[in-house]
């Protein structure tokens, strides 16, 4: 149960943003029921404030508001409707909020089925990278209903500083989507400028420095400089994950017929990198093959 006077609270997925917004929780007087596919994670949590358990369902049925952070759709709709999946443990009054990135097909399907049991479901993605979830200040975009948006804001409120109730089910959702492909294709265009200079013979950290002070400054600009100048490549966030992400905004474009031009081809770019091997480093790692065709390095001179 929770601590005097506190919801109990129960969450699924503690990766680079679930682990840091669990802890966040705790610190804040909630002692959380956690489960995570890879067990050492949620023993070393456990011994920080949590109870571990065995399954979704097992969280679920020891919790009144339930939170889930996972990579892809397949994922969040095991995590709650699979085998030994959250609604088993599901009863009336209950509150389930998904933080993951997923499309609104995944959260209608699973609003629909928890509702049978009287559950009220809210997807929440965010928006921050780990250093906002460490630092509880990311950006959380809710689908769902008002009375249980206000039921859960509390936790929120923890784990982020910019907390938004968008509309209904699949809102939240549909507006971290054009997020995501808003970052691509910003950072694209920040690979291909700074190749560009260095092509053209300009000092990159001198190029970035002017950039970022001129009108094509921009977050997704200062994400490509910081990994390409150290040449440091490992994530963070994934090539593969921003794929995934991209690939969502560009399909519900075309469910609601909207031309996503710079968003496909953004996404192709990202899926080029994919198939050179890259998807498990920075989203940004398509600068390693278009610096490859261009024939120069964006890095910083030796000292």
């Amino acid at each position: 149960m929770g601590s005097a006077n506190l919801p109990s609270i129960g969450f699924i997925g503690l990766g680079q943003m679930g682990a840091p917004m669990v802890r966040n929780l705790i610190k804040a007087g909630y002692r959380p029921v956690i489960h995570n596919r890879s067990r050492a994670i949620v023993d070393e949590i456990a011994a920080e404030g949590a109870d571990p358990a065995g399954s979704a369902a097992e969280v679920a049925e020891r919790v009144e508001i339930l939170f889930t952070c996972v990579g892809f759709p397949a994922d969040v709709e095991r995590v709650y409707l699979g085998e030994g999946g959250a609604i088993e443990g599901a009863r009336a009054g209950q509150v389930f909020c998904d933080l993951s990135t997923v499309g609104p097909d995944t959260h209608h399907t699973i609003s629909a089925r928890v509702a049978e049991k009287g559950v009220g479901y809210l997807d929440a993605p965010i928006s921050g990278g780990t250093s906002g979830a460490v630092a509880g200040t990311l950006t959380i975009m809710v689908g769902g209903e008002r009375e249980h948006f206000e039921l859960v804001r509390p936790m929120l409120d923890v784990m982020g500083q910019n907390i938004h109730l968008v509309g209904p089910t699949g809102a939240g959702s549909a507006i971290k989507l054009v997020n995501q492909m808003m970052n691509l294709i910003n950072a694209m265009g920040a690979v291909e400028g700074l190749i560009l200079a260095t092509k053209a013979g300009i000092d990159p950290e001198q190029a970035y420095e002017i950039l970022r002070t001129s009108s094509g400054a921009s977050r997704s600009l200062d994400n490509v400089a910081t990994t390409a100048l150290p040449r440091n490549f490992e994530p963070g966030f994934t090539a593969d994950l921003m794929h995934k992400d991209v690939s969502l905004a560009v399909d519900l474009g075309r469910q609601l017929g909207v031309r996503l031009l710079s968003g496909a081809l953004a996404e192709q770019i990202l899926e080029e990198a994919r198939l050179n091997g890259l998807g498990g480093k920075m989203y940004t790692a398509p600068m390693l093959v278009q610096e490859k065709l261009a024939g120069v390095e964006v890095k910083k001179k030796e000292s």
